[in-house]
């Protein structure tokens, strides 16, 4: 069945190591657009620091802090957050008994953090705390530095059955809303736009893209990924740095739509 939506992590996966969309990554992205192929970025990353690949690639849907938060042709399709009084009690608990282990916390786009945070960009969304004045909101992410999986499981122990840790990039746990989950997100995407999830092709590196990799129409995982994103995939293209991704969709998704 041809491919109708094209589902990508960013990090690793779209993205070069120096943190761009390459130009011809780009070219292939729009090719597809104007196929009709919907265009959709589901990253941990949080609204403010995607915004700028969006001047590059035709994005149709934006799949943020893991699929905390959902948005479609910028309507906002679902949120998934963990509860005020349950984010200030986690932060605290955790930072009372593990006072060396840096912590953060993404609220209403603002990035909160027991180190010192990037002044680049609008520093108001940037802030150094210690967690016991937060707003009493509640937040899509938070973010636990760590060392391996034995720190996940410690970290775990903090969290009620709502609440799921996960590993990303081998430092750092998101502690999360078991509802946020990329495939998660996809389905409703793909519902809002009367796409069969069989009709659609994930690519992705890391832990949190094994779902979307397994139970997407077709996975595909970038060379550069890790042995069990790899194995959860259908399909293995290039490396990140290697334009991966467009490579695979201009001879496996493109020339399809030739025929």
């Amino acid at each position: 069945m041809a491919s109708q939506m094209i589902v990508t992590d960013l990090d690793r996966t779209l993205l070069r190591s120096d943190k761009t969309i390459s130009g011809y990554t780009a070219q292939v992205l729009w090719r597809c657009h104007e196929k009709g192929i919907k265009i959709v970025f589901a990253t941990a990353r949080p609204k403010r620091t995607v915004r700028q690949f969006c001047l590059d690639v035709p994005v149709d849907a934006l799949i943020l802090h893991n699929g905390a938060v959902v948005y479609a042709e910028g309507q906002l399709l679902a949120s998934y957050g963990i509860d005020s009084d349950v984010k200030n009690r986690i932060l605290l608990s955790i930072g009372h008994d593990h006072p060396e282990v840096t912590l953060s916390v993404e609220i209403d786009n603002i990035f909160y953090a027991n180190f010192d945070v990037p002044t680049a960009g609008d520093p108001t969304q940037f802030i150094k705390a210690d967690f016991s004045h937060l707003p009493d909101r509640p937040a899509d992410k938070i973010i636990v530095g760590v060392s391996g999986m034995d720190d996940i499981s410690l970290y775990g122990q903090y969290l009620p059955d709502d609440l799921y840790i996960e590993m990303n990039d081998g430092k750092l746990g998101f502690i999360l809303n078991r509802k946020a989950t990329k495939w998660n997100a996809i389905k409703t995407v793909a519902g809002h736009f009367g796409i069969a999830n069989s009709e659609v092709v994930a690519f992705g590196d890391d832990y949190n893209d094994i779902g979307m990799l397994q139970n997407c129409g077709m996975g595909v995982a970038v060379a550069n990924a890790l042995n069990d994103a790899k194995a959860a995939a259908d399909f293995i293209c290039d490396q990140n740095d290697k334009d991966g991704v467009a490579r695979w969709l201009e001879e496996n998704v493109l020339q399809d739509c030739r025929k």
